[in-house]
């Protein structure tokens, strides 16, 4: 389980020389060697297709950010975020935060953590002229230069939303950034990440060399391997939202790597261990922005408008108690069936009260 206090980095990062020649290493790749996405050799880090998703509000942040983007998914949720508090571990340039200061509006704000000092001189130096362009009277977004590892700025149970793409592969502590990124959670809080994980455990040889480390693939983790992280530190149900592959057969090895995005919530009473049936319903209202007739939930939630979709405990209770309580009506438990039909389905073809899946 999550800490719940943030732990000096002190205690946990920099008495290990070999983590501190690669975080060295990596600040200088990512701060001196490359200087625009295009400089990647590798397809991990250039797989995001955040522009184009948000192309009208990119449009509106200066060129030199964008162009230092360096991700492999699209770490924004897809429902109302306004007013919510946000914290994009691993900011880079700041695109990811600019664009989420957009949609949370003046009324929300965004903290923004990175170690590397070219990537936040990059992100500073344009929050007035983003402002500007957004038509904002104040500033809604701050960065921070410190360690996703522990986040030392931000307080506890407080953040709505964390996001980060493409950055917890470089750590290596992975299991501290998301037991930090549960600390700083509220109840109900979502915690929404891409990265690059492997269809297996990564060969030492891949490990060992530092150019695929920085460019995403070194540090990656087998997905199982993964997931268990976020489960540890309190995420449990996490819930893939996409996975496509990027790098295959590096250096010869056979092995897959894959983007993916995931999405997971922080609740005070824990999910159940396994989807189970209580006879419940959930009914999208229809009433997030451009997504009107559907909501996607995960790779085998998508629920058609004003269309009751059975759902196991789990699933009801990430509709209900989390900010998506507002789009959704939920039928209340009713008695334990066992367990919930479940297996991975066609998201495109939605949920319908037939075939339910979770």
């Amino acid at each position: 389980m999550a800490q719940d206090n943030p732990v000096s980095i002190e205690e946990s990062y920099l008495g290990e020389t070999e983590d501190e020649n690669l975080r060295n290493y990596l600040r200088e790749y990512y701060g001196q060697t490359i200087e625009k996405t295009e400089d990647l050799e590798q397809e991990a880090c250039c797989a995001d297709n955040t522009a184009q998703k948000y192309k009208s509000i990119i449009d509106l942040i200066p060129p030199e950010v964008v162009e230092k983007n360096y991700g492999c998914g699209c770490t924004i949720p897809e429902d109302d975020l306004t007013g919510l508090k946000v914290l994009d571990l691993g900011s880079g340039s700041g695109l990811d935060a600019y664009i989420v200061s957009h949609l949370v509006g003046q009324d929300g704000f965004v903290h923004g953590i990175d170690m590397t000092d070219e990537q936040l001189d990059v992100a500073r130096r344009n929050i007035a002229p983003t402002m500007a362009a957004f038509g904002f009277d104040s500033s809604n977004v701050q960065f921070h230069k410190a360690y996703i590892e522990t986040c030392e700025p931000i307080e506890s149970n407080s953040i709505d939303l964390v996001i980060s793409d493409c950055v917890v592969n470089l750590s290596p502590l992975k299991h501290r950034v998301i037991q930090t990124a549960y600390r700083v959670l509220k109840e109900g809080g979502e915690i929404y990440i891409s990265d690059i994980v492997a269809d297996r455990r990564v060969p030492e040889a891949i490990q060992q060399n530092k150019k695929l480390v920085a460019e995403c693939l070194g540090g990656a983790l087998y997905e199982n391997d993964w997931l268990d992280i976020l489960e540890d530190a309190g995420f449990k149900d996490p819930r893939i939202i996409e996975k496509k592959p990027v790098d295959q057969d590096v250096l010869g090895i056979p092995i897959q790597f894959y983007s993916v995005t995931v999405r997971a919530f922080k609740f005070k009473h824990p999910l159940d261990r396994r989807c189970e049936d209580y006879g419940q319903f959930a009914t999208y209202k229809g009433s997030i922005k451009n997504n009107t007739a559907r909501y996607t939930l995960d790779d085998h939630h998508v629920f058609e408008a004003r269309r009751p979709a059975a759902v196991c405990r789990n699933t009801a209770r990430m509709l209900s108690e989390t900010r998506l309580g507002q789009h959704f009506t939920v039928t209340p438990a009713i008695e334990h069936f066992g367990l919930f039909p479940c297996g991975p389905g066609d998201a495109t073809d939605g949920v319908s009260t037939s075939e339910p899946c979770c």
